[in-house]
């Protein structure tokens, strides 16, 4: 069994914009984002922290790291999924996500997970 397959994990991310809790005259755009991670390897696997690149459509960045996800440290044994809701505030009508988990498998192997990258939009503005 080629490394790959014992440690698969699939990241799929759904975003929704907050007009309740924004504020497009003071530059405030509110996002929450949904996360599901899905073992599709064959070891149990800790996601242990994260790493976020968030991109302003100015061009400004901002790098978050932490433990964890949402306050949890998620056990995902083969065929498990975790999903999570966060959010972020950004001061464009466009931005985008990025990053990465870094995750300890049960045999104590350890690697990084890519979130690939995702738009932030307020509606009506990216055709």
């Amino acid at each position: 069994m080629t490394e790959s397959k014992k440690y698969e994990i699939d990241v799929t991310i759904r975003t929704t914009y907050l007009p309740d809790q924004s504020n497009e005259k003071m530059d405030r755009h509110v996002f929450a984002y949904t996360i599901t991670i899905a073992n599709m390897g064959t070891v149990a696997t800790q996601l242990i922290s994260r790493h976020w690149i968030i991109t302003n459509g100015d061009g400004s960045v901002q790098e978050v790291r932490g433990l964890g996800v949402v306050g949890e440290q998620p056990l995902l044994k083969p065929g498990d999924s975790f999903e999570y809701t966060s959010g972020t505030v950004i001061s464009a009508s466009v931005g985008s996500m990025k990053g990465s988990y870094q995750m300890a498998a049960e045999d104590g192997f350890h690697f990084d997970v890519a979130i690939p990258e995702f738009i932030l939009s307020v509606p009506r503005v990216l055709h």
